[in-house]
């Protein structure tokens, strides 16, 4: 097989740049190890911001996030017992949208189906070759055979755990991580969500953050221990240490239900760079992982996937790889950007066990400045909305 861009992974980064390369004329493949279905089934984020929302309008792909989607103008901050509104909108101008990572990959899915592009589902042992040459290639295995896309670039969108990035020699590559030492325990369950818009909730007994997928359908997480497995977490014990660590107005309205997902997700912070090998191209998870607490992740793929598939179009229809040339670093200056806001908001919520009595008052002070400037509240929804691409 022969085609320009050979994408590998076929996430929601895969996805967004197959159809946006789709639309600038440019043939692609994607090449996904796993199942439609496993990769439906995977629940993760569900906030997008307006430079998000606006990608998916661009490849017809945004219909469904308009109509069902939940556009927040604020986020709230509750701490020492009481919440303080962040009026995100008033500040910037800018609103979020509650709209889950997995009705965005399927909306995507439909849209490459519908545009008749080819996907290859199930391949194995897939293997990008040749990429510090001009002609690279992927091989991958289906049904026992073994075949080769030949191509002029490979997009590795495979994720953190994916063959693009490890197939780098470690030579070429610098990691920059940290990991944290705790990690999210998440429930879906089809209930009403106790606020219209989500509660970051700072305590004592560890953070806690209400949001939701629809009006009828919740997302809550608490802070746990990396040592504890979800059997240890019965539905009664989720809600009982949920309710301790919200404020009394939001415990006493929390409506309870059984859970239909449950999960422990650790947090990290981790870069790679840079994200250009040759003729090969990193975007999304598989160059960088930023902890939930700023809802960053899947947005951050998205403007990786406008970054590369702008500079792709430049290539093809005005012979200049320019653009080609600065997409690592283009990329990367907002990338850092929200891994450093990922890491503040990270810090300034969660329960550290190392920082103590003292930690605790800094967080604290540090949330109350916060809700009482105005400087402060603006610069917090600027990168909270989404810095500009």
């Amino acid at each position: 097989m022969r085609t320009k861009v050979a994408i590998i992974g076929a996430g929601p980064a895969g996805l967004l740049l197959g159809q946006l390369l789709h639309t600038y004329g440019i043939d692609n493949v994607i090449l996904e190890r796993q199942s439609p279905d496993y990769v439906l089934g995977r629940i993760r984020a569900g906030l997008l911001e307006e430079g998000t929302v606006a990608l998916l309008d661009q490849v017809g792909a945004g219909a469904r996030a308009h109509a069902e989607g939940l556009v927040h103008e604020g986020i709230e901050l509750a701490f020492s017992g009481r919440r303080h509104r962040i009026d995100m909108k008033g500040a910037t101008g800018k609103t979020v949208m509650i709209y889950g990572q997995t009705e965005v990959t399927l909306d995507l899915m439909n849209a490459r189906k519908a545009a008749g592009l080819t996907s290859v589902y199930e391949a194995r042992d897939v293997q990008p070759h040749d990429f510090d040459g001009s002609h690279p290639r992927v091989t991958y295995v289906k049904d026992g055979v073994t075949h080769t896309i030949d191509c002029d670039f490979i997009a590795g969108c495979d994720g953190f755990h994916g063959v693009s990035r490890a197939s780098v020699p470690s030579s070429a590559i610098e990691e920059f991580e940290r990991v944290y030492p705790f990690g999210w325990l998440g429930i879906l369950s089809d209930t009403p969500p106790v606020s219209h818009e989500l509660i970051y909730s700072n305590h004592a007994r560890g953070f806690a953050l209400c949001t939701m997928r629809s009006t009828k359908r919740s997302r809550y997480y608490v802070q746990c221990s990396l040592d504890d497995h979800v059997d240890q977490w019965p539905d009664d014990r989720f809600w009982d240490e949920l309710k301790r660590r919200l404020d009394q107005e939001a415990a006493d309205s929390l409506v309870t239900g059984p859970s239909i997902e449950k999960s422990i997700a650790p947090l990290r912070s981790f870069v790679a760079e840079p994200m250009r090998f040759g003729r090969m191209f990193l975007c999304g998870d598989a160059a960088h992982i930023v902890p939930p607490t700023g809802a960053k992740g899947l947005n951050l793929a998205a403007s990786d996937a406008h970054y590369l598939s702008s500079a792709l179009r430049e290539f093809y229809d005005e012979n200049s790889s320019a653009g080609l040339d600065a997409y690592s670093a283009k990329a990367l200056a907002r990338v850092w950007k929200a891994v450093r806001f990922s890491w503040w908001m990270t810090s300034m919520l969660h329960k550290f066990p190392d920082t103590g009595t003292i930690g605790a008052r800094i967080q604290l002070a540090e949330l109350d400045y916060v809700t009482q400037s105005q400087a402060a509240m603006t610069s917090l929804s600027e990168n909270y909305v989404g810095l500009p691409f």
